[in-house]
């Protein structure tokens, strides 16, 4: 009996140890439920090859019960086809050829798609030869000239030879102004087909008719010969020679002196506002045939008056001139680029006071024109103090109806010639009496 007992202790305490070792076992040997599974797979797959399944798009967190029934509707349709899966005894030559079979076709038909991409980049990356056509010849010309400021540069020779203290003379006046804008053409003709490789990486002038190959650079040269040699000569023979010369050394300081420096320093804008500011002495000289002291006055306007405009404009286009090569200041010295842009801001203010001295216009010019003068100033000087393309712009808009609304009223405050008369008699007078004093 005591046997018997020791035996049936010794199996209530191995019992926990053989439950243990025959989960052991079953997981071991015997087949789990996940096993079941496979091969529940390999054989839907292997006898059912046509077997669908619907895909069920990811819903929305909250939706609408019409959202959803559109749903519901899209999922019974939308159902995507399975491409049968190879059973397992065949053999792996057999999947393995056809695997390779399909990875050339595929590197082949990309082959062909990256030739034919390729020859469609090539062909426009090429060179075509762009028909000219006589209808668009005049804009192309007139784009090639930069017939904006070729007016602009007319417009500030008229004010020139309107201020002149002469009788006003409407056959001199047109020659001059002819001459004075063939001359601006063909500078600016020649300033183009010199720049046509830093005008190509620049967007503001990458349109430019001789970067696009509208025209040939041949034509380019010839337009430019025809509009300078005739303008020259209008000036000189037609006018008075001291305006031809002055029309001459405008064309070469602006295509000699002031379009190379435009990539090696930043005096290329001093010297392109001495190109700007001899248009109005070219009038004046125009009318009078000499150099006066009004002549330097208009001159000296219009030099300052470049600076606001054109730093202001070339804050704009930093980036521009930097693609292009060009050494401006705006780039290089910007700190400089708008202090000299304030400074002759309040430059125009005192030449406007100076107006009156040299007995150019009355006293009232000084008073009106100083609202106007004040206002770019202070435009300036936001320039000056915020440096950035909100304050520039307004500067640069600014300067645009400055300019003719100071020439108006330079005009409209010119002394007449019968004041001048009048005080030369009177001076006239007063010094033939002082003689007859004098004689006893």
């Amino acid at each position: 009996g005591l046997f018997v007992w020791r035996l049936r202790s010794a199996g209530v305490r191995q019992v926990p140890c053989q439950f243990m070792h025959l989960c052991r076992v079953a997981n071991d040997r015997l087949i789990t439920f996940q096993y079941f599974n496979f091969l529940k797979r390999m054989y839907v797959t292997q006898y059912n090859k046509d077997l669908s399944q619907r895909a069920k798009p990811k819903s929305d967190s909250v939706v609408s019960p019409f959202h959803e029934l559109q749903q519901l509707d899209q999922e019974r349709k939308v159902i995507h086809k399975i491409s049968p899966v190879s059973p397992v005894h065949q053999s792996w030559c057999e999947t393995s050829s056809r695997n390779e079979l399909r990875e050339t076709k595929s590197t082949a038909e990309t082959e062909d798609l990256v030739t034919a991409v390729g020859a469609e980049s090539k062909e426009d990356r090429q060179w075509k030869e762009m028909k000219l056509r006589l209808d668009d010849l005049p804009g192309i010309l007139a784009r090639l000239s930069k017939i904006k400021l070729t007016a602009l540069v007319v417009s500030t020779a008229s004010a020139g030879f309107a201020m002149a203290p002469v009788p006003f003379d409407l056959p001199c006046f047109l020659l001059a102004s002819l001459g004075t804008g063939l001359a601006s053409c063909a500078a600016n003709s020649i300033n183009q087909f010199f720049e046509v490789p830093f005008d190509s990486n620049m967007n503001r002038t990458k349109n430019r008719p001789l970067v696009r190959g509208q025209i040939s650079p041949l034509l380019a040269v010839c337009f430019a010969a025809s509009c300078g040699i005739p303008g020259i000569a209008l000036l000189a023979l037609g006018v008075n020679p001291l305006t031809g010369a002055l029309g001459a050394f405008n064309i070469f300081l602006y295509t000699c002196c002031y379009t190379p420096l435009k990539r090696m320093s930043i005096a290329n804008t001093w010297v392109g506002a001495v190109v700007g500011a001899i248009p109005p002495v070219m009038g004046w000289t125009a009318a009078t045939g000499s150099l006066d002291a009004g002549a330097l006055l208009l001159g000296g306007i219009l030099y300052s008056w470049q600076f606001p405009h054109f730093n202001a404009l070339s804050w704009g286009l930093r980036e521009d001139y930097s693609r292009g090569g060009y050494c401006m200041m705006s780039v290089t010295h910007p700190g400089l680029c708008r202090r000299v842009a304030l400074r002759h801001c309040l430059a125009l203010i005192g030449l406007s006071a100076v107006a009156p001295v040299l007995d150019i216009t009355t006293w009232t010019f000084p008073v009106i024109s100083l609202p106007i003068n004040l206002y770019i100033s202070y435009l300036g000087f936001r320039f000056y103090r915020d440096a950035d393309r909100s304050s520039s712009r307004k500067l640069f808009f600014c300067s645009l109806w400055h300019l003719p609304m100071l020439l108006l009223v330079m005009f409209t405050c010119k002394k007449s010639l019968l004041e001048k008369e009048d005080k030369g008699d009177l001076r006239g007078e007063s010094h033939g009496r002082a003689m007859e004093i004098r004689l006893p």
